[in-house]
């Protein structure tokens, strides 16, 4: 890849970044709903064997299930606070059936969840990392080799957790082949979002969603994982790998330490 190129996806990795994981690390008051992801939700039932009068977890036991520093070995995890909040109308796609998959890839939360709470995980820089590389590409993509994942876990009253879920499958369907974004004032557009295997909890999906900016492309990760009335959502991305147009593992430590925590 061209220097030029590399600053270019650089930029654009870097815009979708801020938008993710600096107005979107919503705090726990900030929970979205506008009728998106209600309308999506519906689109696909829940489970037949889903208990109706099954009860959300309270804020206090969420917390105790949520990501907390020293978990995952190798990262940092700190509380996002209320500033970093993003407002729901600040996260809009250019089709309907694709607003709540834009609304959660953007760390809003789906429907109405009775209570919530969102961590930033930050993967440790990789020792020698910092090597000189004559390769321009390499370069950048060692020395910004960082995971950043918003986690956020949301508990539902019933079969909430089941039906935002389903209507987060049919929106991956339904929008795989691309649709376009405006989060926090920054438009972007999705080229493709691909299912990728995963594991953990009671249900578990994931997706490689490609951004396209200036005809250069770059990788963040979706992953869902539902535990009874809970469901954990992690956006993740990593700006080595953006700049240099490539892909990038799942953040399977991270998936793995929140999977055993809410089970």
């Amino acid at each position: 890849m061209r220097p030029i190129a590399i600053r270019r996806t650089a930029v654009a990795a870097t815009v979708m970044s801020l938008a993710l994981l600096t107005a979107a690390c919503g705090s726990d008051a900030a929970v979205k709903d506008n009728g998106k992801a209600g309308d999506s939700a519906s689109a696909k039932p829940a489970d037949k064997g889903a208990d109706a009068s099954a009860k959300a977890l309270g804020a206090a036991e969420l917390e105790k299930v949520s990501l907390a520093q020293g978990d995952v070995k190798g990262h940092k995890i700190a509380k996002a606070g209320p500033a970093d909040a993003i407002a729901a109308e600040d996260v809009t796609a250019d089709k309907a059936a694709c607003d709540v998959f834009a609304d959660v890839l953007m760390g809003a939360k789906a429907g109405k969840p009775a209570a919530s709470t969102q961590r930033k995980v930050v993967s440790e820089p990789k020792k020698g990392g910092d090597k000189e590389s004559d390769d321009p590409a390499e370069a950048f993509k060692a020395a910004f080799d960082i995971t950043t994942t918003l986690t956020t876990l949301a508990s539902y009253d019933g079969r909430g957790a089941q039906e935002t879920l389903a209507g987060l499958r049919t929106a991956a369907t339904e929008c795989a082949s691309g649709f376009s974004l405006t989060a926090a004032g920054s438009k972007q557009k999705i080229a493709k979002i691909a299912e990728v295997p995963v594991k953990g909890g009671e249900e578990a999906v994931a997706w490689t969603v490609t951004v396209e900016a200036d005809g250069e492309k770059s990788a963040m990760k979706l992953i869902q994982i539902r535990q009874g009335t809970t469901l954990a959502s992690l956006t993740s991305l990593n700006l080595g790998a953006s700049g240099a147009g490539g892909d990038f593992d799942l953040p399977t430590s991270v998936i793995d330490a929140q999977a055993a925590k809410l089970a």
